[in-house]
């Protein structure tokens, strides 16, 4: 039986991909950097906990059980990585060596310390092609031609935002950007934009310029769309085949039953 890692954050898309491997009878070794891992993935046989600083420790675990390939899934917000990183040795001399502590700077570094350690990081959507956003419209109700000309300004503000990583959604409307992620991560910059602007908001959420399949893909579900209900917000808009929809059935039934549209646009 072939093994495989995964890299766990928290979210159920580490979970989707472990159901996922081991109904292709792939075994599985999930290895928990956050508080939050889901609790049926805590369960798991292979499941064990690291610290996001111990990267030699999780290294060695994965060398001493034969792994050779790893996936990183899961959201792991930022604020963690200033509050709560352990470094043992190994971490401490990666973050010498970095020049920033920019998301993909981290990210990078990880990837290539494993490397030099014969272990490959694959994509995330790997096993998981039939969770990305295609490019159609989702919903009952579709933008309107008002809504397109917000959606090209929130495109736009997206894609800018994403090229500097700082964040990866843009919520507008009238034609105007109401708020841009930062530092606080997807959800509060929702609710953010809510307060704000009020009702009618459109969630806007695009992929970075040259996003690398193996790190941090975008990805919108039924939490999205609870949030979307929260501020009374129009619609949400994803980038196709750049971008993972979970929980697709159920967000888009909760999404019709409140009258807003999901759309995933090509760029």
């Amino acid at each position: 039986m072939s093994k495989i890692g995964i890299i766990v954050g928290s979210g159920k898309l580490p979970l989707y991909f472990l159901e996922e491997a081991e109904s292709r009878e792939i075994e599985a070794y999930p290895l928990g950097l956050v508080d939050d891992v889901d609790e049926k993935i805590k369960t798991h046989k292979n499941y064990k906990k690291f610290n996001i600083g111990e990267i030699g420790s999780i290294v060695k675990y994965l060398i001493l059980n034969d792994i050779k390939e790893v996936v990183m899934l899961g959201k792991i917000e930022k604020n963690t990585l200033f509050k709560k990183m352990n470094l043992d040795f190994y971490g401490e001399e990666l973050l010498k060596r970095l020049p920033d502590r920019k998301d993909e700077t981290l990210l990078f570094g990880v990837i290539s310390f494993l490397r030099l350690n014969k272990i490959k990081v694959l994509p995330q959507n790997h096993l998981l092609k039939n969770f990305m956003f295609e490019e159609k419209s989702y919903t009952n109700r579709k933008p309107s031609l008002d809504d397109e000309k917000t959606i090209k300004i929130g495109i736009e503000a997206a894609k800018a935002l994403s090229k500097v990583d700082a964040g990866q959604t843009v919520v507008c409307k009238d034609s105007s950007v109401v708020a841009l992620e930062g530092i606080e991560g997807t959800d509060k910059t929702i609710k953010r934009a809510g307060e704000l602007a009020g009702e009618d908001c459109i969630i806007v959420k695009m992929s970075r310029p040259q996003q690398d399949m193996r790190v941090d893909i975008p990805a919108v579900g039924i939490e999205t769309v609870k949030k979307a209900i929260e501020i009374r917000a129009k619609g949400i808009v994803a980038e196709s085949n750049k971008m993972l929809f979970l929980d697709s059935k159920d967000a888009i039934e909760l999404a019709n039953k409140n009258n807003i549209f999901i759309t995933g646009v090509k760029i």
